[in-house]
């Protein structure tokens, strides 16, 4: 039974969802921000975690009275504040995507909040030696949903992302209109600007795996982690599937990550 709450954070409101048995587990979404984009993760999951997992501000059934762009700093408060809702102590978080980022950025200033960190293909390009040439991609994106061609927008940022292409149609509705433009107007360009304090994250107590899917390879949502990885001194695994996996193939990626987090609490 999937229980529904609602939590106060600056300036907004949360929903979130909690259900399952077991040790509490943080989901972390990437992409618009819903909690549903995760739902069939979390039915692989709750039958022996606790799986408490939440739309980001401003998306979905989440309010924000904010303006302007929304820093990842601001994401990671909310998730912080999601903790202090739900009551937990520290416990193991997985972020997806921008989702990672959140993570990152939570544990670099709480590491004693979280236990353990599965870090799956964050969006860190600067990082990366090309930043420059992603950070642009990035912002034609923005300038294009900007100027009211928000699919033109949607489908070069799902031609960069393994596995996420969009069909060939050619009057394609795109759901979810509003989350969208504000991933674009309001969060892409902190999502991708974002720099991992590796220094706060090398003296964290919290055990971080950076992973990323065998089916991302050579794009450039895979390098960051394993750059991550290396700039932690910290082992960098692969995870089935593409950077849609937790979505998509639910059950293989579902046994995965608790596989990792054995592991990393053993």
């Amino acid at each position: 039974m999937i229980s529904e709450s609602r939590c106060p954070v600056a300036e907004g409101e949360l929903a979130v969802r909690t259900g399952g048995e077991g040790p509490m587990l943080l989901l972390i979404p990437g992409g618009t921000g819903g909690a549903d984009s995760l739902r069939a993760l979390v039915k692989q999951l709750r039958t022996d975690h606790t799986v408490v997992t939440y739309d980001r501000r401003g998306h979905f059934a989440s309010t924000d009275t904010t303006t302007g762009p929304v820093p990842v700093s601001l994401h990671a408060d909310d998730a912080l504040a999601v903790l202090d809702h739900v009551g937990a102590g520290p416990i193991p978080v997985f972020g997806t995507s921008a989702g990672a980022q959140i993570g990152l950025d939570l544990v670099a200033r709480h590491p004693d909040r979280v236990s353990v960190l599965v870090a799956h293909e964050p969006p860190a390009v600067q990082l990366m030696p090309d930043a420059t040439g992603w950070l642009e991609a990035a912002n034609d994106q923005i300038r294009l949903a900007r100027s009211g061609d928000l699919m033109g927008a949607v489908t070069r940022f799902a031609d960069g992302i393994a596995g996420a292409a969009l069909p060939d149609l050619p009057h394609l509705r795109l759901p979810n209109e509003a989350d969208w433009l504000r991933l674009f107007d309001r969060e892409l360009a902190e999502f991708f600007d974002y720099l991992p304090d590796l220094r706060a994250l090398r003296r964290a107590s919290t055990e971080i795996v950076p992973v990323a899917g065998e089916a991302s390879r050579g794009r450039y949502h895979y390098q960051p982690a394993k750059i991550l990885a290396l700039e932690l001194g910290l082992p960098f695994v692969e995870v089935p599937g593409a950077h849609l996996a937790p979505q998509r193939n639910a059950p293989k990626f579902a046994a995965a990550l608790r596989e990792l987090l054995a592991s990393a609490q053993a």
